[in-house]
């Protein structure tokens, strides 16, 4: 059973998908045509902006030579291209927000990320899973949400270069956690695996996953690839820590609703009990200095996490619609 289903490409065009063509290019090193081409659509773009981004931070042992061409100039420009007409979407929504624009001061930018992340903490497709969801149901929302924080690890390593005093050691701290404080089982992606290997989770290729999804997925690789978003990445990396908490409480509900094994537990009572200590840190010793030596930076580290807070919107809407229509089927 697959909970969401993937809206195809759009075929209106003669040409191959922008993604076909640019997988062609990178694996031929022939990039020739990609100067002026153009995403058939939404999805179309973000597959293509994935597999860019994937030259920049993907290991290297699934680039193979292609990695080379990560700095090629038809590779930039498209991938510029790419990611301004997205950010002048997210721009233009920001914009229509506009009272959490005025976060010129530490006080006020304190309470407009907490406002943000008060929005969409708990989405109802969490309570669903807690209190209705079978088991597969549970492995599948797992597989598509990605744990709380699917390649932080990396992306709070690329965040806190250039920064420094208390904002660039909370930074190196939380990131230290991450890594198991030194404890190769305590790291989180190796406990996410574990986990994954317990309850059977299949990995969901790319290519399968709804375009809510890619846009989530796709988030991370914009902000870690662009150095003039660091204080949007502050702000939306910010926000997963305040958030992951109590999602990660539902999902141990449902852990113990449906009996998981034991093997499932550690990684989300790991995140269900240091994720808000996380979130307060990350506030008092990142933003809170940040902003008080930077208040330009302010609204922009608002601004970062309304953008991730208005994409899992997108996604988790997505996912309570298609829960519902299973949900009918099942009755």
């Amino acid at each position: 059973m697959t909970l969401l289903s993937t809206a195809p490409p759009s075929t209106s065009s003669p040409d191959l998908p922008l993604t076909a063509a640019l997988e062609r290019g990178l694996s031929t090193g022939d990039l020739t045509g990609l100067g002026s081409a153009r995403p058939a659509s939404r999805r179309d773009r973000f597959l293509s902006l994935l597999a860019v981004h994937d030259l920049h931070v993907a290991p290297l042992d699934q680039l193979g030579d292609r990695v080379r061409l990560q700095g090629h100039p038809v590779l930039a420009e498209l991938k510029a291209r790419l990611e301004g007409d997205w950010l002048a979407e997210l721009e233009l929504a920001w914009t229509e927000a506009g009272a959490l624009a005025e976060s010129d001061s530490v006080d006020r930018v304190v309470k407009a990320m907490r406002s943000v992340a008060s929005r969409d903490r708990l989405p109802s497709s969490y309570k669903w899973l807690a209190e209705e969801a079978d088991w597969e149901q549970v492995v599948q929302f797992l597989a598509l949400e990605g744990g709380p924080d699917g390649g932080f690890d990396d992306l709070v390593a690329v965040c806190q270069v250039g920064l420094t005093g208390s904002a660039k050691l909370e930074l190196g701290k939380n990131y230290w956690d991450e890594m198991g404080q030194g404890d190769q089982a305590g790291v989180h992606t190796v406990m996410h695996e574990d986990m994954a290997r317990a309850v059977g989770m299949p990995r969901i290729a790319r290519e399968d996953m709804p375009d809510e999804a890619l846009e989530r997925a796709a988030l991370g690789g914009l902000l870690a690839t662009n150095r003039w978003l660091q204080p949007e990445m502050v702000g939306a990396l910010g926000l997963l820590e305040l958030q992951a908490g109590p999602r990660c409480r539902m999902v141990l509900k449902a852990f113990d609703r449906l009996g998981a094994p034991e093997a499932a537990y550690p990684f989300y009572v790991e995140h269900a009990e240091v994720d808000p200590v996380h979130g307060r840190d990350w506030m008092d010793k990142a933003v809170v200095p940040l902003v008080a030596e930077r208040p330009e930076w302010g609204p922009r580290i608002v601004k970062g996490a309304w953008w991730r807070s208005s994409i899992n919107v997108r996604f988790f809407e997505a996912l309570k619609d298609q829960l519902a229509v299973l949900q009918g089927t099942a009755g």
